[in-house]
């Protein structure tokens, strides 16, 4: 769904700064000149795309009261980009049914980072797992994780294993993203119960869906849109992009590049990129429970290397297209903390991704628009270190992982139709999913525990319908609904016992649960005077045990964790509500969110306190190294809220100065009181900055209170911290005849600068895991 944010109007006189949740009255001196705000394309949110349309000639409007969209039309160039906008403006988004956080393109080429959770660190409402910062960080929405944020690229499941363990990467590296959006609310029913929490979208031009705008179309030819190819020009044209970074903190080197060609009725793109660190900085010691050991200023064991590459293309015909993609993504990278540097804990991954996507708008009378969405996934890594510490010879694979995994998704979208209280629109779409997991282990041949799990897989099936109604141009509703079927195969050990009386090994009990998860949401959006946007949601949503949940029942060497699954685990109901209110034009620019949600049989991985080594008979046992983690259930509530702004407060030197300030808080805890573990802590912070058409300058201080609300066992209280963070970049067009670059963009970033020790809350390994010290990465990217 696309839209324009409009151009900022004047301020004059006095203006209100919301800062850290307080109204401040703030005079400005001088009248901001005319802000352009970005243009931001989102299309994860909803199925339902609204588009510009104009009226059959052949309809009537008793057989088609809605508009209908002129279809003679065939392949045509992305039509040409509005005037740039000034960076580092807050894109608001305000047509949605709940918050959505947009980081744009310029905004990843600026913040850089490895992994998506490195990435969203900051963002308000989401943080990132951390585990191995740059290497293995998942995103973190309002303090749930791994089995309820779906990670997409390109509208598939990423695949990959990070929801399997925190110690996973996410096999989607910034440096081939484009955009990237976090979705929550009830847009999540598109991709499924698991993403209660919300669903972070990645994507790129892996699959065209528009020629190159340099491309030769029917129409520049003057031709018609049924003309004959051959009829057109068809020489291509070659577009291509550079993006390069260099990082102090890890002397971290990264750069990628990214071609798109195409002509006629055709276009390809092509990128490949890489990044390599070594041991990252630390402002002080890491281990807190142990001072014998030597450090040198650096984190150990938290080296990485990854790479990666993509080719595909596209092929449009008349109303419509079809793509595909194959795409490479391998890493290395070593699993910081005490026991990840005695036995080098490394972790060696590689993924081969195959994705199809295409969208059809028929020349009919009911259908506005098919679009369907195929992946399958070949992921692998080894969990590699050494079997005795003190033996180099024993280093090897400790562990497997390997996920196989197949996606399908459809979705018809209705023509609206007047239903007299409404103008209605309706999508209806279909999906089904196959995965396939092992995790073998050398270590236990022959026996009941060997790896994390048997080889076990899952199928899902899904329907569901978004209905959008729209009373009048300022008032507009949604209802969703989905409905799955879940079955798994599986087999689990009979605990407590590894063996029978007679000593002879216990045989797995095979496991096939099944379970038909329903979910619905209502919402309201309505414009409010000011030029703000309110909404209010409510959902209820059920989610089926993943097999992790249900399986485990070994242990997990680079979290250094014994997991104990449970199978008699049942169905997860989440019962939310939201509200927010949201301003995208004007000089101050606004989102506040609050929420609450209420989990019946919430699932969660609870540490006893017990510890273990390679089976269940020797947890209790002293000098064992794995922290018992069993899975759980239990009623939980969550409840929060999110604001970020930004004001241009007035002119100064040919651009624009302002301030611009966050909050975020979750506060979760289980029926009794108690706090469900690994919460972040509640943050708040603020910055100024001055930008022009050219030029970027920021200062933003973050600061995240002490996170005292832990779990009753196994999880120690995390300190806060201030996050410093400054930046100057400069964006430009070239003169293509100095070496062929039409446009740069370059800049300078420093993170931590008051080199804080900064412990992340959410990480099973915060109290041996520093996040990195005081650092500087600078940037440049170069697009031909």
């Amino acid at each position: 769904m696309s839209f324009q944010l409009r151009r900022a109007q004047r301020l004059g006189g006095a203006s209100l700064l919301l800062l850290g949740a307080a109204a401040t009255p703030a005079l400005a001196q001088d009248k901001p000149a005319a802000t352009e705000l970005p243009a931001v394309t989102v299309t994860a949110p909803s199925p339902i795309v609204r588009r510009a349309i104009v009226p059959s000639r052949t309809a009537s409007r008793a057989t088609r009261p809605a508009p209908a969209r002129n279809r003679e039309r065939t392949a045509e160039p992305a039509p040409a980009a509005p005037a740039a906008p000034q960076p580092g403006v807050l894109p608001v988004v305000t047509n949605q049914f709940a918050t959505v956080t947009v980081i744009p393109n310029e905004e990843i080429r600026r913040q850089g980072g490895g992994q998506l959770g490195d990435l969203l660190f900051s963002k308000p409402g989401i943080t990132g797992s951390g585990f191995a910062p740059g290497a293995s960080s998942r995103p973190i929405i309002r303090g749930l994780d791994v089995n309820r944020v779906g990670i997409v690229e390109n509208g598939t499941n990423a695949g990959g294993a990070s929801d399997l363990g925190e110690d996973h990467f996410v096999p989607i590296d910034p440096l081939a993203t484009n955009q990237i959006e976090v979705v929550r609310g009830p847009a999540a029913l598109r991709y499924g119960s698991t993403s209660i929490g919300g669903v972070v979208s990645a994507t790129n031009n892996r699959i065209p869906d528009a020629l190159p705008a340099c491309a030769p179309s029917f129409q520049a030819y003057g031709l018609p849109a049924k003309a004959p190819l051959a009829a057109a020009a068809t020489s291509p044209c070659v577009t291509a992009e550079t993006r390069t970074a260099f990082s102090s903190v890890d002397r971290g080197v990264e750069s990628g590049v990214l071609l798109d060609t195409g002509g006629g009725n055709f276009a390809f793109h092509a990128d490949v990129y890489g990044r390599t660190t070594s041991d990252y900085s630390i402002p002080s010691y890491p281990y807190l429970n142990d001072q014998t050991r030597s450090v040198n200023g650096r984190q150990p064991n938290s080296a990485t290397r990854s790479d990666g590459a993509s080719i595909g293309g596209s092929y449009f015909f008349q109303g419509g297209y079809i793509g595909a993609s194959i795409t490479q993504n391998d890493s290395l990278y070593h699993i910081p903390g005490i026991d990840g540097a005695d036995h080098n804990t490394r972790i060696d991954g590689h993924q081969t991704k195959i994705n199809v996507k295409g969208e059809y708008h028929p020349d009919a009378a009911a259908i506005d628009a098919v679009r369907f969405w195929a992946g399958a996934t070949d992921y692998r890594h080894n969990e590699i270190g050494l079997a005795d510490p003190a033996d180099p010879t024993s280093d090897g694979v400790r562990q497997t992982f390997t996920n196989k995994e197949q996606e399908i998704r459809t979705e018809v979208q209705l023509m609206p139709f007047n239903a007299r209280f409404a103008e209605v629109t309706t999508a209806l779409g279909f999906q089904v999913g196959h995965q396939e997991l092992s995790a073998p282990s050398p270590d236990n041949p022959g026996t009941l525990f060997n790896g994390l799990w048997d080889p076990n897989n899952s199928t899902r099936v899904a329907a569901y319908a978004f209905n959008e109604f729209k009373f009048t141009e300022q008032t507009k509703a949604q209802i969703a609904g989905r409905i799955e079927h879940v079955e798994l195969h599986g087999t689990t050990p009979d605990f407590p016992a590894d063996y029978l009386p007679d000593g002879t090994p216990q045989a797995g009990t095979a496991r096939n649960p099944s379970f038909t998860p329903k979910s619905g949401s209502i919402g309201l959006l309505q414009d409010l005077p000011g030029g703000m946007v309110g909404s209010i949601t409510a959902q209820y949503v059920e989610r089926a045990p993943k097999a992790a949940e249900l399986f485990s029942r070994g242990g997990h060497d680079a979290t250094a964790t014994f997991d104990i699954g449970n199978p008699s685990l049942t169905i997860e109901t989440a019962k939310s509500v939201e509200l927010g209110v949201r301003r995208a034009t004007g000089p101050f620019r606004f989102e506040a969110t609050v929420y609450y949600t209420h989990f019946d049989n919430f699932i969660y991985r609870r540490l006893t306190g017990v510890m273990c080594d390679g089976d269940f008979a020797s947890c209790g046992t002293p000098g064992a190294e794995l922290n018992q983690a069993v899975y759980s259930q239990r009623n939980a509530n969550f409840r929060g809220g999110e604001f970020q702004s930004q004001l241009d407060v007035g002119a100064f030197q040919g651009g624009i100065w302002g301030i611009e300030n966050q909050l975020d808080m979750v506060r979760a805890t289980f029926t009794d009181g108690t706090n469900v573990p690994r919460i972040p802590p509640l943050r708040m912070g603020g910055g100024v900055f001055w930008r022009d058409d050219n030029w970027l300058m920021r200062v933003n201080l973050l600061h995240a209170f002490a996170q005292n609300n832990v779990a009753v066992i196994a999880e120690t209280p995390t300190p806060g911290y201030n996050l410093l963070k400054a930046e100057v970049s400069y964006k430009t067009k070239l003169d293509r005849s100095w070496f062929g670059a039409r446009e740069m963009t370059a800049g300078i970033v420093g993170n931590n600068l008051l080199n804080e020790n900064i412990r992340n809350s959410v990480s099973y390994t915060k109290d041996e895991v520093l996040m990195p010290g005081i650092g500087v990465r600078a940037f440049a990217n170069f697009k031909f």
